[in-house]
């Protein structure tokens, strides 16, 4: 292939990713990364790519910015939730983000060097995040594939959850499927509330918000 054609080819390609990147608020880069980890642990995965645009964004609406205490994110993944969280107004330095990957978590405290990243299992909750916390947390936003786990499994993780967070916080998780991640029978005392499809997701995914008391 003559140069000329292979550098034009080559600024094509580039004006491609751009758009992609555009498009969904998101990274080349992050789309490969996330792809690869998906294909070598599809079940630790909460997604085949980050979370896009409007679906971080209207996961972090359910955020209140001006409530005191930390903000925890379950795996956090390569941070596309974590960029509309601090464009909500949560300043980095509330953010304990929790990600089993350890490429991810390198590259979450790169981007993020105030937030706190645990590297660990993040449906162990309690055990990671119950001796760092100084109050209640003022929310937990959580990317973490539920709908794979078993009922007992999720239940314990809205458990721990509740006992970190503050009267009233919300939990927030997003899902693929119509109906709610953690089954009305997990807690008598936990109301729910469904935003309307993200239709702008690929796939369109759902916001469940969850509050105790």
């Amino acid at each position: 292939m003559p140069l000329l054609a292979f550098q034009m080819l080559e600024k094509k390609i580039e004006r491609r990713i751009r758009l992609l990147e555009q498009r969904s608020g998101l990274s080349f880069l992050d789309e490969m990364a996330f792809i690869r980890s998906w294909i070598e642990k599809p079940l630790s995965m909460g997604a085949v790519t980050p979370s896009g645009k409007m679906l971080a964004r209207a996961m972090a609406r359910a955020v209140d910015p001006d409530a005191p205490g930390p903000v925890i994110e379950l795996g956090s993944g390569t941070g596309a939730l974590t960029k509309a969280l601090v464009e909500r107004g949560v300043e980095p330095s509330r953010l304990f983000l929790v990600e089993f990957n350890p490429s991810f978590c390198r590259l979450l405290r790169t981007r993020y060097p105030e937030a706190t990243v645990i590297q660990g299992d993040a449906y162990r909750i309690q055990h990671l995040l119950g001796g760092l916390l100084k109050e209640p947390a003022a929310a937990v936003v959580s990317g973490l594939p539920l709908q794979t786990k078993p009922f007992r499994q999720r239940t314990r993780l809205i458990d721990e959850a509740f006992e970190l967070m503050a009267p009233d916080a919300p939990f927030v998780q997003f899902t693929y499927a119509m109906v709610t991640p953690i089954p009305k029978r997990a807690s008598h005392d936990i109301t729910a509330h469904a935003s309307a499809l993200v239709w702008q997701n690929l796939p369109p995914a759902r916001v469940w918000v969850y509050r105790k008391g």
